[in-house]
């Protein structure tokens, strides 16, 4: 019996970040029941403590360390954990910042995929073939008004979005993995595609995925859950992990 393919999965995750280390693992852990991949899972930090675009700014220019410090550990892909981050920066950001970490990994001798969750919820999106869609994130208005800003320019209309207005990312990520499954109750979801249960890597939202999605029997996805589909797709493996949504199906 041969052994399993040991997968080496990075992060660059904000300083305050507790949910992206919980979340992709959860997902990557539910795959291993079925598939015979087995995962270990490393993460490099930027510091960051609360969600303003000064400080997403400086946390930003933190990446290429981090990048350099996870290809130390030889991952087999890289993840940039923090969406808004990306989406502040610039239309289209996701794809600079893509290209200069894979190059930090590839100058230091072990080149590995990256997925930012910002460039992996727009994939997700245009997967599932999404064209309009609502979501929820819980960051201040200004914010979320770039993310939809950012949305919109890769082609994907965003009919309604509701901002919890919450500044400080600890707090943000001590919300209730349930609390997507009532709030998004409140989203105009008439004439959308698919609806976005947290446009935020930091908002807990995997226990609502699935609950929306029989609810509305839209496709529902989270900037995790989008995360974890692209390392998949970059891995080359297959992206069927049951009772995450329609994204996680296999499908697509």
């Amino acid at each position: 019996m041969s052994a399993a393919r040991l997968i080496r999965v990075g992060q660059i995750v904000p300083s305050s970040n507790t949910t992206m280390e919980t979340e992709i693992p959860a997902i990557l852990r539910a795959r291993e029941a079925s598939q015979p991949e087995r995962f270990t899972f490393h993460s490099s930090r930027m510091r960051m403590k609360r969600v303003t675009k000064e400080e997403l700014a400086a946390m930003d220019c933190d990446s290429d360390r981090c990048a350099l410090e996870l290809s130390d550990a030889r991952v087999d892909v890289l993840g940039y954990a923090c969406l808004v981050a990306i989406m502040s920066m610039g239309l289209g950001y996701h794809r600079v910042s893509q290209e200069r970490l894979h190059k930090v990994t590839a100058d230091n001798g072990a080149p590995a995929p990256v997925v930012s969750s910002a460039g992996a919820l727009v994939d997700g999106l245009h997967a599932i073939g999404a064209r309009k869609i609502s979501l929820l994130a819980p960051y201040m208005k200004p914010l979320t008004k770039l993310v939809i800003e950012y949305i919109e320019n890769e082609g994907i209309e965003v009919v309604d979005s509701i901002s919890l207005e919450i500044a400080d990312n600890l707090e943000v990520g001590r919300q209730d993995p349930l609390a997507p499954a009532e709030i998004t109750k409140r989203l105009d979801i008439n004439g959308v595609d698919a609806i976005v249960a947290s446009a935020c890597v930091q908002m807990p939202s995997l226990g609502s995925i699935q609950v929306i999605e029989d609810r509305t029997g839209l496709p529902v996805i989270s900037s995790s859950v989008a995360t974890t589909y692209m390392m998949l797709k970059q891995l080359g493996l297959t992206t069927a992990v049951p009772g995450f949504g329609s994204l996680l199906s296999g499908k697509f």
